[in-house]
């Protein structure tokens, strides 16, 4: 039957995979280079792979098999063919909260064993829950731009689409939904996480400064953090930099489909030493720094199953290169906002101490957005106040 062979090319994938790159291409190429897979196909054996991955550290010891099998039991919510052959006692109670279906397994599981690292964790971070949110696919979330509100709700309404409404710019729709072809993507809403939306929350004025003009998003990536900057904060002077021209090629792209035309850009490695620096102070420092990305795994759970705990430690060291670097460039009574995706200590509340240990700013705020309880990622912000 064809789901005796999706489950083998399953097997074969996992055994092939060493995390040389996200899953997600590897299995694209994967599928590329062998054309006899269908669209149906290829999902089937894709969200075989990612029941696998969802399990992290727990169950190490059994058969891949065996493992795939269990993650389909505590991940899906409905009867599987795979289930109804091998586990037909597991089939019937698919549809049991993941509380009883832990009772059913027989297999000595426990659910902290997915994330093994409780001891790293930042401290509000609910190590059982945290482990479970694994088991869970995230939502996906647009942050609609000013203005857009009532256009992207028609748009999403017309085509049948079904979504949440979080805040009066945030929606939650299913992961799987395809939007391109529905709204303008970038231009009427942006693909934008809620707790990343949340960040948006530090980029206020002080009462110091009553107005910002000039904005560094130093760690710029796509760009998402500046676009929602320009939305919140309106006409500013906008640079943006990040370690490769690659990197800010593919801004520029996203930039154009957002309609913002005026900025600076330029490409250096923060970390180091001798690294290119602007020639003038800003109003409002952001700083997305580079970081295990933990908050995120439950989106791409190969990171969690390869996670190397040495790479804590170096990223603190390159966090605090970048923040050491990016510093001197804060304007009096400006602001800094230090921004990770990770749930880690080191890389959160330590940074914090590292920052008001070695500079001349005071903290202003600091939050644990957690969004493990929310199908949504787990980020770490704090604004400083250059005195």
């Amino acid at each position: 039957m064809k789901y005796f062979s999706h489950l083998d090319t399953a097997i074969n994938i996992l055994q092939q995979y060493k995390e040389q790159e996200p899953f997600a291409h590897f299995i694209k190429n994967f599928f590329r280079q062998d054309k006899k897979y269908g669209s149906t196909d290829r999902k089937n054996i894709s969200h075989l792979c990612y029941c696998y991955f969802r399990l992290g550290h727990s169950l190490e010891d059994l058969p891949v098999e065996e493992k795939i099998l269990t993650g389909i039991f505590l991940c899906d919510h409905s009867s599987n063919d795979l289930l109804t052959y091998f586990r037909p006692e597991w089939n019937e109670h698919s549809h049991l909260k993941l509380s009883q279906k832990l009772l059913i397994i027989n297999y000595p599981f426990s659910i902290t064993d997915i994330f093994p690292w409780q001891d790293e964790l930042s401290n509000e971070i609910a190590h059982k829950k945290f482990c479970e949110s694994f088991l869970i696919q995230p939502d996906l979330f647009l942050r609609i731009r000013p203005g857009k509100e009532e256009t992207v709700k028609k748009k999403l309404s017309y085509a049948n689409i079904l979504f949440r409404q979080l805040d009066e710019s945030c929606i939650a729709l299913n992961n799987l939904t395809k939007i391109d072809s529905v709204i303008s993507v970038n231009n009427e809403a942006v693909i934008q996480d809620y707790s990343s939306q949340r960040v948006g929350n530090f980029f206020t004025l002080t009462a110091r400064s009553p107005q910002f003009t000039a904005i560094w998003d130093c760690c710029a990536a796509s760009g998402g953090k500046s676009i929602m900057a320009k939305d919140k904060l309106g006409d500013v002077d906008l640079t943006v930099s990040d370690i490769r021209e690659s990197i800010l090629a593919n801004l520029k792209k996203r930039f154009q489909q957002a309609d913002i035309k005026e900025y600076s850009s330029f490409a250096t490695d923060l970390s180091t030493a001798n690294c290119q620096l602007p020639t003038s102070l800003f109003d409002l420092i952001i700083a997305d720094v580079p970081c295990t990305g933990s908050g995120t795994w439950s989106r791409s759970p190969e990171a969690l199953c390869f996670f190397d705990k040495n790479e804590i430690d170096r990223y603190c060291q390159l966090q605090k290169g970048i923040i050491s670097n990016v510093i001197p460039a804060l304007k009096k009574n400006g602001k800094l906002v230090y921004i990770t995706c990770s749930v880690f200590k080191k890389e959160n509340e330590s940074m914090v101490e590292f920052i008001l240990q070695n500079f001349s700013l005071r903290l202003e705020k600091a939050e644990l957005l957690k969004g493990y309880d929310k199908k949504a990622d787990t980020m770490f912000a704090a604004s400083f106040i250059a005195d």
